[in-house]
């Protein structure tokens, strides 16, 4: 094993030709190999489909209990035990007493009754963006309509008020990417979130209402509980990772198609295989770069290496889900495919548990705005479109588009 592993920058350049071109030449060098981060953190990068499927779900490669976040040398340890009691950080049995109390509150039946408010949303911000781009005015797709939506409607479901998004979008775009913000921006936005998280849950407490949070605060399963810090890093959780990486499929889906323009068409002439077509547009340009860092429990073989214990281990799902020995013809986007088991959401058990509230937005939201402006085009070259800085979200800066 090298004693210093080669520094990757794959996962942080600045446009998607040149972020999945540096990606691909990474995974070319092997589905395992030991690097070292742009972040200065040595892991085990698995770039493999077959390999990333199972490290994610191997009984040796665990999350230890969660604390792998940003800056975690400087967030106070109270703040700390607020953030990481989620379902993402906890391995069996703690994972499986969380996900079976998250699930009694986290229902289908929760999330299939948003699809009427979804589409009332949807329909107000396309009013907005029909205003806004009379007689070819440039509109930022992104900041118009990928981040609205999924956050009123996660805001919505969570049961936060209208008053108090503006400040959760900046707490959270800021928690989703700390290890591109100093350690004081990180753990201030951070403690920001939580003490509004803890205002929020003690008046669900005190005045529930049929919202998520109050479903949390309110489910027991055999006698048992949330307890306060799995509450709070449960809306944590639900808070960071509900709309930012749905806003990233939403806009990263449409530049896919407004950059394939043929593809597009055959969307635009069948909307109905819309549900396929988003499965497509996860597997070929998914809002999640990389699974959060797991570790090793134990010496693990995963393919023909043997990670040894103690270490970072990190399925890059991007990378996965571009895998020519699992996707003939990868790097071609094809609406047409038949959908496959890609790895946008994860694997194993901590596949996305709000997937399927991801893929109800995203199909509301593309086959709206493909319904509303059939002569949507993008108002810059595709080059200047330019990615976030960051490990974690596979995201656009700005999706500057014309919709007349």
């Amino acid at each position: 094993m090298a004693e210093s592993p080669a520094i990757t920058t794959a996962f942080a350049e600045g446009t998607s030709a040149v972020r999945y071109a540096a990606i691909a030449e990474l995974a070319a060098a092997g589905p395992v190999q030991r690097v070292t981060l742009f972040t200065g953190v040595p892991v085990w990068l698995i770039t493999g489909y077959a390999e990333a499927r199972e490290a994610l779900t191997h009984p040796d490669i665990i999350k230890g209990k969660g604390g792998d976040g940003p800056h975690r040398g400087a967030v106070p340890a109270e703040l700390a035990a607020a953030m990481d009691h989620h379902l993402l950080g906890a391995d069996p049995p703690d994972h499986t007493r969380l996900r079976r109390l998250v699930s009694a509150a986290f229902t289908r039946r929760r999330i299939d009754g948003l699809e009427p408010e979804i589409r009332l949303i949807v329909d107000g911000l396309l009013d907005d963006i029909s205003a806004a781009g009379e007689h070819g005015a440039p509109v930022d797709l992104l900041a118009a309509f990928g981040y609205p939506l999924p956050l009123t409607v996660i805001s919505e479901l969570l049961g936060v008020p209208a008053d108090r998004r503006g400040d959760f979008q900046e707490w959270t775009k800021v928690a989703i990417n700390g290890s591109v913000h100093p350690a004081e921006t990180f753990v201030a936005a951070a403690t920001s979130l939580i003490s509004y998280i803890r205002e929020l849950i003690e008046q669900k407490r005190a005045d529930p209402s049929d919202d998520l949070v109050s479903g949390l605060v309110a489910v027991r399963a055999d006698g048992d509980s949330l307890s306060e810090d799995e509450l709070t890093s449960m809306v944590f959780l639900l808070l960071v990772a509900g709309y930012e990486t749905t806003t990233h499929l939403i806009c990263g889906g449409m530049q896919t198609l407004l950059t394939h323009p043929g593809q597009f068409d055959l969307v635009r002439a069948d909307p109905d295989r819309l549900p396929a077509v988003v499965e497509e547009l996860l597997r070929f340009n998914g809002p999640a770069q990389v699974a959060t860092p797991y570790r090793t429990a134990a010496p693990v073989r995963i393919g023909d290496v043997t990670i040894p214990a103690g270490e970072v281990v990190l399925p890059a799902l991007l990378a996965a889900d571009r895998d020519p020995r699992q996707f003939p013809d990868p790097e071609r986007l094809d609406v047409t495919r038949q959908p496959a088991s890609h790895l946008a959401f994860g694997h194993g058990i901590h596949h996305c548990l709000g997937a399927p509230l991801a893929r109800l937005e995203a199909r509301i939201a593309l086959g709206a705005l493909i319904d509303r402006f059939p002569k949507l085009r993008l108002a810059v070259p595709p080059e200047e479109l330019t990615l976030q800085a960051g490990l974690l979200i596979n995201g656009l800066t700005a999706l500057p588009v014309v919709v007349a």
